[in-house]
């Protein structure tokens, strides 16, 4: 007989406490009650990383993802952070919640996936209980992922067989970084297992936190496959919105009057122009065009949606050459906002890099503010750049604003103007200022 663990009673373990990890080892342990069924919930969890510091800062009610609060921290009673491996010795549950970023070439990088498979196999040989464990996992990844690399490691490793030894299953993170109004529990949640016993118990292990409710997929492929098309169709929204505005500027048509005037329909889709970065957006496509061209299929579509989000740097790049006529001696740009989106820290694959890298080969002086971003790993030319606050003296030949922070959306456009010389230029990349003869938008 195959005894699953109690819902309402298991011992958690999440590896990886990012922006998706944390947030999902935090309501775990604090949710006292089913959502289901009201019924009383005793769970104990343990938050793993392998960053030590992380793991310290943690434990100072420190969160550099700004995603919890100090307080929110530190008054968990049923958790534990820890980057010592034994701590995760016979528990119940995993759920690996790791990043899956690309390589240069563009290629899925599964390394972190890998190592956290091949670790919980090591674990589960030495387990010695009659509860079957369930490793779930959350990381993006390409349709098979999960059972063609992740299943066949935790098996090699731990000498047990999947659906007798143990069970699998995957139900991809939603959470949008920075969005205060869908939190975690307020997003409906796919899950899905490796049979039907685990899919069911999987299935109710997250409704008991998960608010909005959840959707139990067919499979795993389809929930791996899921996950990847929702951030897929963003990428190839925005390239459409980024292809129609360097159409439009061709023909000296603002491009956000058309949206706007499109948008007065019902069913026309609110997408706007930008730089697409970060590590779900910018980087999904990728895996999923990859396993396409392993299957012997050359996707036409998604590759043509990457390229235009690719090369969106470029366009503003020449549009700054005309405005500077090409004279760029003693030219003074200062760009705010950094991260790859709104109101999150994160800087990681940010396309605004790529705008900074382009501008700063022309040897352009460029300045960058950004008023949550966390710059501890950002490049030196990068950091270089970086000023501290706003209250400056400076005057400068362009501002750029390329990320929509709430900081920003507070400021008038007297107070951007301030920053400029005489005849100096706004441009606008994300819409956020009223119209006047010295914005540029695109």
């Amino acid at each position: 007989m195959n005894l699953l663990p109690d819902i309402f009673n298991c011992k958690i373990g999440v590896v990886g406490l990012g922006y998706v990890g944390l947030p999902l080892a935090l309501e775990f342990s604090r949710c006292n009650k089913c959502c289901l069924t009201q019924k009383t919930i005793k769970r104990k969890v343990v938050g793993f990383d392998i960053n030590k510091m992380r793991i310290s800062q943690l434990c100072e009610g420190i969160d550099l993802t700004k995603e919890t609060s100090e307080e929110d921290l530190k008054k968990q009673d049923n958790i534990m952070f820890s980057s010592n491996i034994k701590d995760l010795l016979d528990l119940d549950v995993y759920l690996i919640t790791v990043p899956t970023p690309i390589t240069k070439e563009k290629l899925p990088d599964l390394s972190m996936v890998i190592n956290a498979s091949e670790m919980l196999g090591n674990i589960l040989s030495k387990r010695n209980s009659s509860i079957k464990p369930i490793v779930i996992y959350e990381s993006t990844v390409y349709p098979g992922a999960t059972e063609e690399v992740c299943i066949p490691i935790l098996e090699n490793k731990s000498n047990l067989k999947i659906n007798s030894g143990f069970f699998c299953g995957y139900s991809p993170e939603r959470i949008n970084p920075g969005d205060s109004s869908h939190k975690l529990v307020d997003i409906k949640k796919v899950t899905s297992g490796s049979d039907k016993i685990s899919a069911d118990w999987i299935n109710d292990f997250y409704g008991s936190i998960i608010k909005a409710g959840t959707f139990k997929a067919q499979n795993i492929k389809v929930a791996e496959a899921a996950k990847i098309i929702e951030n897929t169709q963003r990428d190839l929204n925005i390239a459409l919105m980024n292809e129609l505005s360097i159409i439009f500027n061709l023909m000296s048509i603002d491009t956000l009057e058309v949206l706007e005037a499109a948008g007065s329909k019902w069913n026309f889709l609110n997408f706007r122009p930008g730089l697409v970065g970060g590590h779900c957006i910018g980087v999904d496509p990728y895996y999923l065009k990859w396993k396409a061209e392993k299957l012997g299929h050359k996707p036409e579509i998604l590759t043509a949606g990457r390229n235009v989000n690719e090369r969106m740097h470029l366009f503003l790049v020449e549009k700054i050459k005309k405005i500077l006529k090409n004279n760029f001696k003693s030219k003074k740009i200062l760009i705010l906002g950094y991260t790859f989106k709104e109101n999150c820290p994160d800087i990681r694959n940010t396309k605004v890099f790529d705008l900074f890298s382009a501008l700063k080969s022309l040897q352009i002086d460029i300045s960058i503010y950004d008023p949550i971003a966390d710059f501890e790993k950002a490049q030196n030319t990068v950091k270089e750049s970086v000023i501290k606050s706003l209250e400056i003296n400076e005057k400068f030949d362009i501002l750029v604003i390329a990320v929509k922070h709430k900081y920003f959306l507070k400021m008038k456009n007297i107070q951007f103007n301030s920053f400029l010389k005489s005849n100096g230029k706004i441009i606008d990349i994300k819409g956020i200022l009223e119209k006047s003869s010295n914005i540029v938008r695109i």
